[in-house]
């Protein structure tokens, strides 16, 4: 027997502290000491990686509003970083300083204070919903992870305020106070809600995963100032949501002690609407249980978590044991038939289990079925995806279900990998076609994730996160192959059109400078034939602005001048004083196109024949004969160039008038390189594209497929017209699993006819 009076090792936690004694005082100045110390270190080093990490961001992004949003952000946290981190910190140092003073309180107790009627999901900011999730999760996640620190530190600090109940949303040093005083402070930068996000997980990287030191420090100190000094580390398990097992085990799967603990306040939040609604359109109260639609009420025992995850492993593993070629060649309206009927079976399979009959489950329970089978159903109606990629996914209404079982914070959190695997797998299938995927890859890689996840997923969802990361790795070489041939497509089509328009104005520019003159075959095949395309290679390499395009226009004035007749000596002395200048300006740009000189002497001689026949010199017969009809003995390389013309593009020609109303034509000029689109053949066909490149000199429009190869090129009034006559659509490109979240709280709130 121990000797009594030893020192005891379990701890009377019932002791108490006046917090107004002068010990107190000082312990609470080395808390706030140690605190704000450690803090503005933390958050130091943060700032000073938020600027890198915008910056590689950027120079990764997938487009240039996204690059420019990335920038702004910069800029932003660079002209605001003091005030934020002071911000921070003051809001952490007022909370120190309640504390100090007595006054706690958790820092979600509003939140928590409404009444659930109130709960309205589409009253609440898309932005704001997505800032409270990032913060929900990273709380979650860092209490979890420094829970034995945190009770320890929760426990001394409840001591020294008089024995005030202090947990952790209470707790001033919390994840849950430093995140909340955070969010405050960021309300001083004005950046897009993509920047913040980026902003709040560089905050849990830097900031709250380096707390772990600043609970030893304060434990260390409060235990050295004998405030709990032999406290035992024992944590409370937190109570979970879900209904307690009351039926008897399965003997055919292990399950977790406990089934779908929603742990943050977010995703509970987020059910108990769901439930409300689900609830609400049954016609039952919001605690009735069972299956509605005038069934009796349950009298045996409500299905066990055990229970229901191994009715569904034993389904799981039927449809997995199926033949894998028999599988994609089901029919569309048999897959939603089997969605549709998962319910009835799963009941029928736990009766099997049981050897007696089972109608009802829980109504948690319920809902969540409920609420899988509804998300699934949306996938078989979603038009963004290919019918034979709505019918691949759809087979993984089973390994879902029992994920929204074991952790209902899936439909919660984007960043769940359960969801995150369902949204990168129809992202990837959107661009999918046959035509496209014509080896097959894309379609046998998906099909490849959704066997395994059908043979290999049991209760352990770490299997999402690493078919996440293969299906990753297989895009990641798809889109590198793709932007290749994508940018060999654009460059050719740019190449094209650079090449047309410069054929265009160099013609442009002689026509309206030649004027409906008459001048001789001579002159005007030089112009046109020769000199244009100098013009032409001079506009291509050059541009607009270069001198030597301005120079190759004075020639064109000077060489039809040349051609005018003479009538006196000023005249004649006006031409010998320019030809030796036309020579030259000849002799550069025939080299530059290429002539050869034997081609380029032949041409001189013809035209000092002409010239002396101008200046009213003799000239040979031979010679003088053939200027008039001359045609010019130019080399078939070098082409003519005609009149230009001011005809509508080809396309444009026909197009009927809705072509050109302005609905169609503002959902035109709206896309944005990235979209995916719909385009369906007069045969019936479809095929889906990709918008990537709109020229920035003829305004069409270059699609490219998955592989990065032209599908079409439309003009602006082209496409307007495919979208007025229902040939062209365009694909959602938000999140699967938001959409469907969308329109399942959008059912859910009309009442059924």
């Amino acid at each position: 027997m121990s000797n009594a009076s030893e020192p005891s090792n379990v701890i009377d936690l019932s002791q108490r502290l006046d917090p107004r004694s002068e010990s107190v005082g000082a312990l609470l100045v080395t808390v706030r000491g140690l605190a704000t110390k450690r803090l503005h270190a933390l958050a130091t080093n943060m700032f000073e990686n938020i600027d890198d990490a915008l910056f590689d961001l950027a120079e990764k992004a997938e487009n240039n509003a996204a690059q420019t949003q990335f920038f702004d952000g910069m800029r932003e946290v660079r002209k605001k970083r003091a005030i934020v981190e002071r911000t921070f910190l003051g809001q952490v140092a007022r909370d120190l300083a309640d504390f100090s003073a007595g006054r706690t309180r958790a820092p979600d107790a509003d939140a928590h204070a409404r009444p659930l009627a109130n709960i309205e999901l589409s009253l609440v900011g898309e932005n704001e919903l997505e800032e409270s999730l990032a913060i929900t999760s990273m709380i979650g996640k860092n209490e979890q992870r420094l829970a034995r620190a945190l009770f320890a530190v929760n426990q001394r600090l409840s001591v020294i305020c008089g024995g005030a109940r202090m947990d952790d949303a209470s707790n001033p040093v919390g994840p849950a106070s430093l995140a909340a005083a955070f969010r405050q402070a960021m309300r001083e930068l004005m950046v897009e809600v993509r920047v913040k996000l980026i902003i709040y997980k560089l905050f849990d990287r830097y900031v709250l995963a380096g707390i772990d030191e600043l609970y030893d420090d304060i434990n260390n100190e409060l235990a050295a100032a004998g405030v709990l000094p032999q406290l035992r580390h024992e944590i409370v398990t937190r109570r979970s949501d879900a209904p307690a097992p009351t039926g008897p085990a399965s003997s055919v799967v292990a399950a977790p002690q406990a089934a779908a603990p929603v742990t943050d306040a977010a995703a509970a939040e987020f059910m108990q609407s769901l439930h409300a609604m689900f609830s609400a359109r049954r016609g039952t109260t919001a605690g009735t249980e069972g299956f509605a639609g005038g069934a009796s009420m349950p009298t045996g025992p409500l299905p066990s978590a055990a229970e229901l995850l191994g009715a569904l492993t034993l389904l799981q593993s039927q449809i997995a044991g199926m033949p894998g070629t028999a599988v994609p060649m089901a029919s569309q309206a048999d897959v939603t038939r089997d969605v549709a009927q998962l319910k009835e079976q799963l009941l029928a399979q736990i009766g099997q289990l049981r050897g007696q009959q089972t109608a009802h489950v829980s109504g948690v329970d319920e809902d969540t079925i409920d609420l899988v089978g509804m998300l699934f159903e949306f996938i078989l109606e979603d038009h963004n995806l290919p019918a034979e990629m709505q019918v691949m996914l759809a087979r993984l209404q089973i390994p879902y279900l029992k994920v929204a079982l074991l952790d209902r914070r899936m439909f919660a959190h984007k960043s769940h990998p359960a969801r995150q695997l369902l949204d990168a797998l129809a992202d990837a299938a959107k661009g999918w076609s046959a035509e496209a995927d014509r080896d097959g890859r894309l379609f046998d890689k998906i099909k490849s994730i959704v066997e395994r996840l059908l043979h290999d997923f049991d209760d352990d969802v770490a299997v999402f996160n690493r078919l996440a990361a293969e299906l990753q790795d297989f895009l990641d070489i798809s889109r590198k192959r793709a932007e290749l041939a994508e940018q060999r497509v654009a460059e050719s089509t740019r190449g094209r059109e650079k090449l047309e328009h410069a054929r265009r104005r160099a013609a442009q520019e002689i026509v309206g400078r030649v004027d409906g003159a008459a001048l001789p075959p001579l002159i005007y095949g030089v112009l046109t034939r020769a000199w244009a395309n100098y013009i032409v290679l001079t506009l291509l390499r050059q541009g607009e602005e270069a001198q030597e395009f301005r120079d190759s226009l004075r020639f064109i004035d000077d060489f039809i001048a040349s051609a005018r007749p003479v009538y006196d000596l000023n005249g004649r002395r006006d031409l010998r004083a320019i030809l030796p200048s036309i020579e030259r300006s000849l002799r550069r740009g025939l080299a530059a196109v290429a002539f050869q000189e034997a081609d380029t002497e032949q041409l001189l001689a013809q035209l000092h024949a002409f010239y002396r026949q101008q200046l009213g010199e003799s000239v040979p017969e031979t010679e003088s004969g053939t200027l008039v009809t001359s045609v010019m003995p130019l080399p078939e390389a070098i082409q003519a160039i005609e009149e230009p013309t001011v005809e509508p593009e080809p396309e444009d020609e026909s197009l009927p008038d809705e072509a050109f109303d302005e609905r169609n034509l503002a959902q035109a000029r709206e896309l944005k390189v990235g979209q995916w689109l719909e385009f369906t053949a007069e045969d019936g066909s479809a095929d889906r594209a990709k918008l990537s490149w709109v020229s920035p000199i003829s305004g069409r429009y270059l699609f490219v497929n998955r592989r990065g190869l032209k599908v079409a090129d439309h003009s602006l009034g082209g496409l307007a017209q495919a979208f007025a006559n229902g040939r062209a659509r365009v694909l959602d490109s938000s999140m699967l699993f938001d959409r469907a979240m969308d329109a399942i709280v959008e059912r859910l709130r009309t009442p059924e006819a």
